[in-house]
């Protein structure tokens, strides 16, 4: 069972494998057709294709109206139906790739986790290690039949917004946000309308857990780096601009050996949509 990685060669042993559903997650967030065309224009064999805003995601309001955040978890019976359309079964191996060195396909990664399918990996560098190794893509769509798989106990954790408001009393929780530096500070806002952070969030943007060659750095690295921005993994919480890339985080910190961390899915676009909650800004 793969649970973290998965490297392009052992994926290329396994594309006929009946038990293993492959899935193309490629997405831009200035462009949501930009994915789809990608995998329209050549995919690996035997992928289907999960939209980050139709398949991974939920409304962004709720029955009482109130903003969600961009990427809103989707309820559970829908990611059940989502997942069986693309055909996962209890027994599946799943593998999620994008083109963005699994800024997407991590998002799959824990919403298989939240609804406890542990045999699920993201293919390590993407689709750029999978074409430099001279790997092929597809433009035929395969069939595949529907899936069974059903909700089992959780394998992952969230808070919420009203949690986190509590916890800058007491701060019992360690608050990590994925996104860019300058985003964190306030800057180069282009998101969301409002710009800056969590007031006691500290930053580890998603890509620092990437090598230059865009694959994972190794667990030892990652549990380097992590550690001094951590008391303890079990008291953190993940969270960037919408609930995406901070999977991305939650990812290195399962590589890192570092278990228990939280998600917060509303992220920073939930938070700031709300005027009374507070709003720090530059470094700290």
């Amino acid at each position: 069972m793969h649970t973290t990685l998965i490297a392009a060669a052992e994926l290329a042993q396994h594309l006929t494998d009946p038990n293993w559903v492959i899935v193309d997650c490629r997405h831009d967030l200035a462009n949501s057709d930009a994915g789809r065309d990608a995998y329209a224009a050549g995919h690996i064999q035997n992928a289907r294709f999960a939209h980050l805003d139709l398949d991974l995601s939920g409304p962004k309001s709720g029955p009482d109206g109130i903003f969600r955040g961009r990427h809103p978890l989707p309820e559970r019976h829908a990611l059940i139906e989502t997942l069986r359309r693309l055909g996962v079964n209890e027994r599946s191996q799943v593998v999620a790739y994008d083109a963005h060195g699994g800024m997407f396909a991590a998002r799959l990664w824990w919403l298989l986790r939240w609804i406890g399918h542990p045999a699920v990996a993201v293919l390590d560098g993407g689709l750029a290690t999978w074409q430099a190794q001279g790997l092929p893509l597809v433009t035929p769509v395969a069939a595949n039949p529907r899936g069974d798989i059903v909700e089992k106990p959780t394998l992952t954790r969230t808070v919420t917004a009203a949690e986190l408001l509590l916890n800058l009393h007491d701060l019992q929780k360690t608050v990590v946000d994925a996104r860019s530096p300058d985003r964190y500070r306030g800057e180069n806002e282009t998101l969301d309308p409002v710009g800056g952070h969590i007031p006691g969030a500290r930053n580890r943007f998603f890509k620092d857990n990437l090598q230059a060659d865009g694959r994972f750095k190794s667990g030892p690295e990652l549990k380097r780096e992590w550690t001094p921005l951590l008391d303890s993994a079990e008291s953190s919480v993940m969270q960037c601009g919408s609930g995406v890339t901070a999977c991305h985080n939650l990812l290195a910190l399962e590589l890192a050996g570092l278990h228990g961390a939280a998600l917060y899915p509303g992220s920073w676009s939930e938070w700031c949509a709300d005027p009374a909650r507070p709003v720090a800004r530059g470094a700290e």
